[in-house]
């Protein structure tokens, strides 16, 4: 086995497999070695998957030796939350006991990379039915920070082992969902990089859900040029699309970086906030153009976040509808949050939807004016777990955590969050991009450009303390 690929990145693995000169199974070999000299520490999977990885790194090496290319997921070793659907696997969605063998049905993410003969390394951890930001769980362990050897910290949720399988090296790209940042917090505290896909642009059938009206599939990755290969490959799920090249990295001379002074910056921790700035002047050094915008549905959209309705009466008429056997042994955390819209109408909520749609198309048509919008991701450092078992602390925390990742679900932008820095606990601090709805190929674009121009997160932040 020729140690060290797991290290690198798609780039350069994927020729090497195309050529022979890398096998998938001697891939999957490092990536099973690095789980099982982390796993137990870490926590990043409810179940690890050795049978069926195995028999899939050994399928993908038999096609390319025969001379068949599937795709650039073909014997990538790639971690699923526990929310998507996949066959032969039980699905918990993060609560204690396996979901209906309905919810093991594939849907068209799944299937697009199992297509492509990927190499499912098993289901990681995640908050119960993807209800919070911080990811913690009273059914499962709570994957622990890998950037933090003394205190066992949050890993960020509700995709709470996605980021950690990457850092602790036995998958190269995770699948998550986002409803609210449940991508990008995870990505952003574990120094990966969090892609939120644009509502819509792929199709939800297969995922357990929590609420239809923001949830969105998306990856997590070491690199934005890995998101860029992973989007382009996963981006075969749409109806009528094919596979396709890439994103290119746009030119950063004139790039318009919008940055509104309001909201995302307010309360955001000193050791944050300085080394976003500072990356955004580096970004103007290499011919960004920052520029001042006042966007007033930034406050109305976490406005209406903070009341909660639309999320928790929708997952609740879910679990009503679905899965009432499995309410009484909710999460506390999730419980008490889910009771938020217990005193709502249809109508009440139909009239907030509405809001929603209307303030979201406002939203869009006002960043007209620049490429992309720009914010830290995570306003303040990964609380340690001892640190939010209070459930008054839990809320503030979890809302803390949100507040600058869920405005892109609630006006419909797509997003990206990079990692740029560790703050003062040495926890990693995230950049986040975010474009209006549709946009994805353009954000990617110009997230390349951005990581050529500020470094990859291992040139800017190093290797974590637990996975050294």
């Amino acid at each position: 086995m020729a140690d060290g690929w797991i290290d690198k990145a798609l780039g350069e693995i994927l020729p090497a497999l195309s050529a022979g000169t890398l096998s998938p199974i001697d891939l999957y070999d490092e990536a099973r070695a690095r789980h099982q000299k982390y796993g137990t520490a870490l926590s990043a999977y409810r179940v690890w998957d050795e049978p069926h990885a195995r028999a899939q790194a050994e399928a993908a090496d038999a096609e390319f030796g025969a001379g068949r290319d599937h795709g650039p997921l073909q014997g990538i070793p790639v971690s699923v939350k526990d929310l998507f659907g996949v066959s032969y696997l039980d699905s918990c969605a993060g609560s204690p006991k396996p979901l209906p063998a309905t919810w093991n049905t594939e849907g068209p993410v799944i299937r697009a990379v199992r297509a492509q003969h990927a190499v499912l390394t098993g289901k990681t951890n995640m908050v119960e039915f993807a209800f919070g930001g911080l990811g913690t769980n009273v059914h499962w362990p709570v994957p622990r920070n890998p950037w933090d050897a003394e205190t066992h910290r949050v890993s960020g949720g509700s995709s709470s082992g996605a980021g950690v399988s990457l850092i602790e090296g036995s998958a190269l790209v995770a699948l998550g969902s986002d409803t609210a940042g449940s991508v990008r917090v995870p990505a952003s505290v574990t120094g990966t990089v969090g892609l939120k896909t644009s509502a819509g642009r792929w199709p939800l059938d297969g995922i357990v859900p929590l609420s239809p009206t923001f949830d969105t599939p998306g990856t997590l990755t070491r690199t934005v040029a890995d998101a860029a290969i992973a989007f382009a490959a996963i981006d075969a799920c749409r109806a009528g699309a094919k596979p396709c090249a890439p994103a290119a990295p746009a030119n950063l001379g004139g790039v318009r970086l919008g940055l509104v002074e309001q909201h995302f910056w307010d309360n955001c921790a000193d050791d944050i906030a300085g080394p976003v700035k500072d990356a955004l002047s580096e970004l103007e050094q290499a011919g960004a153009t920052l520029v001042a915008m006042d966007l007033p549905e930034v406050e109305e959209a976490y406005a209406l976040f903070r009341q909660g309705s639309v999320v928790s009466s929708e997952l609740r008429a879910f679990l009503e509808g679905e899965l009432p056997d499995w309410i009484e042994t909710l999460d506390p955390n999730v419980s008490f949050r889910m009771s938020s819209s217990l005193d709502l109408d249809d109508e009440e909520i139909l009239r907030r939807r509405g809001r929603l749609t209307d303030i979201a198309k406002s939203a869009n048509a006002r960043m007209a004016d620049i490429d992309i919008m720009v914010a830290p991701t995570v306003p303040f450092t990964a609380p340690a777990l001892a640190d939010v078992t209070d459930a008054k602390a839990y809320s503030a925390a979890n809302l803390q955590t949100l507040k600058n990742t869920c405005i892109a679900n609630i006006l419909r932008l797509c997003a990206i969050t990079m990692p740029v820095a560790l703050d003062a606990h040495g926890i990693p601090v995230g950049l986040q991009l975010m474009a209006p709805g549709g946009g994805d190929d353009k954000l990617l674009s110009i997230a390349l450009s951005v990581e050529q121009s500020l470094g990859t997160a291992s040139e800017r932040l190093g290797v974590a303390p637990l996975a050294r």
